[in-house]
C-alpha cells in the first residue's frame, strides 16, 4: 500500500478551493503517511486570471504552519508544480532558489504560448500535429531545465484535443519518447504516475503501462504517485491502479523527497 500522495493542490491554486488543513484532514483519514502540497508556479500564463498568482511567501508560511500543526500525524512536504515556458526561466529559476523547496514537478501547460487547456493548442491541428509538437515541447524544455525532482503527466496532451483515439500506443512517437524518458532517467530525474487520468474519463493514469515499462527500460528508477487532487474526495484516488502497474512494469520501488533528495521505499 502507498502511504504518501506526492501532487496536491490547495487553495493557493487559482483551480482549488481545498485548505491545506482539509487536505491533511483527508489524508489523514485515507490512512496516508506523507502528502506533497505542489501549488501552481505559472508565470505569464495566456489569459490568466489574477486570482491564479500566489503569493509564495505566504504560500510558504502557511505551509510550514501547517506542518507544524500536524507534526506526528503526517508529515508534509513542501512541493510546487511549475510550468515551463522558455521565456520565464530565468524568473521560474529564481523562485525555485529562493524557497526551500523539498520536491519540484516539472511540467508543461503551455506551448508556443498557447494554452492547452483551453483548447488553444490542439486547434487546427491533427493529432498527430499536436502530440509530435507536444513531445518536442518536452523534449525541449528538458534540454536546459534541470532543476526538478519529477516531470508531472508526461502523456498530459491525452486529455485535450478532443481525438477519437488519445493514448500514445506502444511504438507510436517512439523517437521523440524514448529521447524524453532517456532524458529523465540520465539526468538522476523522475516521472510520476499521476491517477487524474480516472477524475479526467481517460480511464487509466498518465502515463500508460507502457510508458511506465518503456521509462524502467530505459534506465529510469525515480517514481512517484500523485494525485493531482483539487479536492479532498481526490487524494490517493485509484492509488490501487497505480500500485498494480508499478509492479507489472517491473518497479520495485516508490520514491519519496526531501530537501530534493530522493529517498526510496519498497512497494508493499
Amino acid at each position: 500500500m502507498i502511504l504518501h500522495d506526492y501532487h496536491i493542490h490547495s487553495s493557493f491554486s487559482g483551480d482549488s478551493q481545498m485548505s491545506m488543513e482539509t487536505a491533511c484532514e483527508r489524508a489523514i483519514a485515507l490512512g496516508l503517511k506523507e502528502i506533497a502540497f505542489t501549488d501552481h508556479v505559472d508565470i505569464d500564463f495566456p489569459n490568466s486570471d489574477p486570482s491564479f498568482a500566489i503569493d509564495y511567501a505566504l504560500y510558504s508560511d502557511k505551509f510550514f504552519e501547517v506542518k507544524e500543526k500536524y507534526k506526528g500525524r503526517l508529515k508534509l512536504v513542501f512541493g510546487v508544480e511549475v510550468g515551463h515556458q522558455a521565456h520565464v526561466y530565468e524568473e521560474n529559476m529564481a523562485l525555485l532558489l529562493k524557497y526551500p523547496f523539498d520536491f519540484i514537478i516539472l511540467s508543461t501547460h503551455v506551448f508556443d504560448k498557447l494554452d492547452i487547456h483551453a483548447g488553444d493548442f490542439c486547434k487546427g491541428k491533427s493529432r498527430e500535429q499536436s502530440y509530435t509538437r507536444y513531445l518536442e515541447g518536452v523534449r525541449e524544455s528538458l534540454s536546459f531545465f534541470n532543476h526538478y525532482s519529477v516531470y508531472g503527466h508526461i502523456d498530459l496532451i491525452r486529455r485535450y484535443g478532443g481525438y477519437k483515439e488519445n493514448c500514445f500506443h506502444p511504438g507510436e512517437f517512439s523517437h521523440l519518447l524514448d529521447d524524453i524518458l532517456k532524458t529523465i532517467a540520465h539526468t538522476g530525474h523522475g516521472i510520476e504516475i499521476n491517477t487524474s487520468g480516472f477524475k479526467y474519463g481517460l480511464g487509466s493514469p498518465m502515463p500508460t503501462l507502457h510508458i511506465l515499462k518503456r521509462f524502467k527500460e530505459l534506465g529510469g528508477e525515480i517514481i512517484t504517485i500523485g494525485s493531482d487532487a483539487h479536492a479532498p474526495e481526490h487524494i490517493a484516488h485509484h492509488f490501487d491502479v497505480a500500485v498494480d502497474m508499478l509492479k507489472e512494469a517491473g518497479f520495485k520501488y516508490i520514491a519519496n523527497f526531501e530537501q530534493l533528495q530522493a529517498k526510496f521505499e519498497l512497494i508493499d
